[in-house]
């Protein structure tokens, strides 16, 4: 059973995005199957930029105050 694209990694679904973006490029597929491609293709992009978004909200900053002790605060970008 494969995964939906929720269950997948940032990794998966990247890689599965990859190989649907060379399918349709070669154009090698017939119309209807080139159309569920690229629909999958964008909820697949859809999905890697919902994760890259959550792994930039979980990084932060370690920063040192000037008694030694470390703390963190968001990064802005």
């Amino acid at each position: 059973m494969s995964k939906t694209i929720k269950e997948m990694s940032f990794e998966e679904a990247l890689g599965e995005l990859s190989a649907t973006v060379k399918k349709i490029d070669n154009g090698s597929e017939d119309l209807e199957t080139a159309i569920n491609a690229f629909e999958r293709g964008t909820k697949l992009k859809s999905h890697c930029e919902h994760k890259l978004k959550e792994a930039k909200l979980k990084i932060e900053k370690i920063m040192e105050n000037s008694d030694g002790s470390v703390y963190t605060e968001p990064v802005e970008f």
